[in-house]
């Protein structure tokens, strides 16, 4: 049974499978919950009506910290929640909150997106399955009229005419390829409005294999201090339908990438391609939990402690930084541990359980194990085959977020504690590279959290080897021709603003205007051309002599402004609030939205062009037509100076070394 589309009504669980054709398999299953009470003799009435009622009977199960006493109670959450108000919280209860359909497959040793019989730990697996790219022009916050619809499935084709001709042929073309697949850009926006105009005109639109849909809500949240916003979604039976523009796990690792976080996390494709990678680790351990049979818990119990000053100073201090000189420095090495903070969790076993008790083995370093072992495999191999860059960043975003989610308050198995023995230890290893570094006669430009800039006379090779050897951890080397660490405002080194040749010709960038994405286009691409022509020195030295042409390249943007596109001057931001205390671009950007009837939330992202920065007065992107010359201008002269930065140090350089 290939699984491709997982989900339940009620407690009947339904699963797609594609073995010779698309088949439904069904199965009824009984919710249940276990409950431990810490004190049974208080709670003797609420047992019997348990018992009575819901064929609750005495157990001993399992939980990540050992075996417990209690009871399994076959009824679903609203009965769990009543049992915990009516124990006044003396009922400690797990196994309330997942996900039946993938409770049903854990147990039964299924998963998505493969076979039962082959390793799930694998990305070379074969996708049997076919698919349809749907594009629809227009923006979908604004108009809502549909006369085009472009379609490819091998061949692109464009279908067009009045709107109910185009969804008539629409719907025909669904019918008639029946693609396993539908990539569709501003899904979860136009499929609302694309089945109500289907209703009004009396056409079949067969987006579900069922005709059946789950409503995802919408709703804003902080994640890593920043909000985020995940817009309502309608999830279709039996077809994998992925919001192209939408979901971040298609964006960063493509369809391999949200096929094989359903095979590891025993979610349906149609959720792996609207989660976040926070929230998929979450259901991966989860999912291995259920493997395993450890009850998961309903309410975080092991809530970090009262800790005097001293201790809460000496264990909270995050990673290890190294503050660069700003500058331009020739022949300099990179060196990454790899996934370094995972690797710790496997190597020095952390999990909550083993901070009291270090001999047992952990449940978190059990479990992502595996999954650092195929991060490190497709790392490797992505060097020759391309095709692997999907599943490497997939691996890559859900362990770099297991980190983060052992000191989330409300992770099922994190533990703040153990988040800060992580980085306390991630900072011993970081000051242990340095110093084996420094003794090998390298000097230390730069580090922050996991890697090191590092450059001298000596062998890197030996320092890699020497470093691996010494701390247990692999590494990955990157080698330099010449790099730039750029200033912050008071002088120093920025910790995560810098760009520079590597050894094979490509220039790398990172925190720089190119590289951010509140930038226009037309900036970033003035950037992007100064970074490709920079990129032709092989040494630092010949930066110096490339200036009249990079300030040519300044000064054909400048001059050509007037006439910009101006879609190559939207700016995109994230806004994390609705109402403003002053006058900002955002805050001009959430009003033109709102006065022109869309509804907005914190997180969304919105674009907008500026048309006069004084006043600040913005208009969408859609309906821009004007834009402030002067405030864009000087857009392009920030830019400019992150380059010109580089040639007045190198010129400076050279005068040192005739001097």
């Amino acid at each position: 049974m290939w699984i491709l589309d997982a989900s339940h009504r009620g407690s009947t669980v339904r699963l797609w499978s594609c073995d010779n054709g698309v088949k439904l398999t069904e199965e009824v299953t009984r919710p249940f919950f276990h409950m431990h009470l810490l004190d049974p003799h208080a709670d003797t009435d609420m047992i019997e009506h348990l018992e009575s009622q819901y064929g609750a009977e005495e157990v001993v199960f399992r939980t990540i910290y050992g075996e417990l006493e209690g009871y399994k109670v076959y009824a679903d959450r609203r009965i769990a929640e009543l049992v915990e108000r009516q124990s006044r919280f003396n009922a400690r209860l797990y196994d309330v909150d997942v996900r039946v359909e993938q409770r049903l497959m854990a147990e039964k040793g299924l998963f998505p997106c493969g076979f039962p019989e082959e390793p799930r730990f694998r990305f070379d697996f074969d996708v049997p399955l076919t698919s349809l790219e749907i594009r629809i022009g227009g923006n979908p916050y604004f108009d809502r009229n549909i006369f085009s619809i472009g379609l490819c499935s091998g061949s692109d084709r464009r279908i067009s005419g009045d709107e109910r001709g185009v969804l008539s042929q629409l719907s025909e073309s669904i019918c008639s390829a029946d693609p396993d697949i539908l990539l569709f850009r501003n899904a979860d926006h136009w499929l609302p409005v694309i089945l109500d105009k289907a209703r009004k005109y009396g056409l079949d639109m067969p987006f579900s294999r069922s005709g059946r849909f789950k409503t995802l809500s919408s709703r804003s949240y902080w994640s890593y201090g920043r909000m985020e916003h995940k817009e309502e979604a309608m999830i279709p039976e039996g077809r994998i339908l992925i919001d192209t523009e939408s979901s971040y796990t298609y964006r960063e690792s493509g369809l391999r990438g949200v096929l094989l976080s359903a095979r590891l996390t025993g979610l349906s494709p149609n959720l792996t391609a609207r989660f976040t990678p926070g929230t998929l680790i979450s259901g991966y351990e989860i999912y291995e939990a259920m493997r395993r049979k450890i009850s998961i818990p309903f309410r975080k119990e092991d809530a970090e402690r009262a800790r005097g000053l001293a201790e809460l100073r000496a264990a909270d201090k995050g990673g290890m930084m190294f503050q660069p000189r700003a500058g331009v420095y020739d022949d300099v090495f990179q060196i990454d541990f790899t996934s370094l903070y995972p690797s710790i969790i496997v190597k020095y076993n952390l999990s909550p359980e083993t901070l009291e008790r270090p001999g047992k083995r952990g449940f978190l370093s059990e479990v992502l194990r595996p999954l650092l072992e195929l991060r490190v495999e497709t790392k490797r191999l992505k060097k020759e085959r391309d095709e692997l860059a999907e599943a490497d960043s997939i691996l890559k975003w859900m362990l770099v977020t297991s980190f983060g989610y052992t000191g989330y308050r409300n992770a099922k198995f994190g533990r703040i504690e153990t988040h800060e023995r992580i980085t306390a230890i991630a900072r011993d290893i970081l000051l242990r590279a340095k110093e084996i570094g420094e003794d090998m006669g390298f000097e230390v430009l730069h580090g922050i959290t996991d890697c090191l800039w590092l450059k001298g006379q000596g062998e890197i090779s030996e320092l890699k080897e020497a470093v691996e050897g010494d701390i247990g951890i692999g590494t990955e080397l990157e080698e330099y021709d010449w790099i730039v660490f750029l200033p912050m405002a008071d002088g120093g080194g920025a910790y995560n603003r810098y760009y520079g040749r590597l050894s094979g010709g490509e220039v790398k960038y990172r925190g720089i205007v190119a590289k951010r994405r509140d930038s226009p286009p037309y900036v970033a691409r003035m950037q992007l051309e100064m970074l490709a022509e920079m990129g032709k020195a092989r040494r630092s030295e010949e930066l110096p002599s490339m200036e009249e042409e990079l300030r040519g390249v300044h000064e054909r943007y400048a001059e050509r402004l007037v006439s910009a596109d101006v879609r190559e001057l939207v700016a995109t931001r994230k806004i994390s609030r609705l109402d403003y205390s002053r006058s900002c671009p955002e805050a001009a950007a959430v009003e033109a939205y709102r006065r022109i009837g869309v509804s907005l939330a914190p997180g969304m992202i919105i674009g907008y062009v500026v048309r006069d920065a004084r006043r600040w007065i913005v208009d969408p992107e859609w309906s821009a037509s004007e834009f402030d010359r002067r405030y864009y201008r000087e857009l392009l002269d920030k830019a400019w100076v992150e380059i010109e930065f580089a040639l007045n140090r190198a010129k400076e350089m050279q005068k040192i070394k005739l001097s």
